[in-house]
């Protein structure tokens, strides 16, 4: 059986039956789609993925203290950043 490895709401990588929902960039603590057209034309202009990690859902992501992309998660980026860098509805991030 092939094994993924997923990052966390703690951070910590562990191993996953399952493919991952969310992409994200490790130095950067940005998280998006899989579909991402950024991450996307990074990869296919052969920038090497070092600090790429994978999430199994949102959820993960944002606990893991990554926030939304403002290419593929707009609207999300948006209410992240009309926090001033943190969840308007104060969820997410854990201070």
């Amino acid at each position: 059986m092939k094994l993924y490895t997923l990052l966390g709401a703690d951070g910590v990588p562990y191993q996953s039956p399952e493919k991952g929902e969310y992409g994200g960039h490790g130095r950067t603590k940005v998280y998006g789609t899989m579909d991402c057209p950024v991450a996307l034309s990074l990869l296919r202009r052969g920038f090497q993925p070092r600090h790429r990690v994978f999430f199994a859902d949102e959820e993960t992501a944002i606990a893991a203290g990554f926030r939304p992309c403002g290419a593929c998660q707009r609207e999300k980026y948006r209410a992240w950043k009309a926090g001033e860098g943190r969840w308007a509805s104060g969820e997410g991030r854990a201070a």
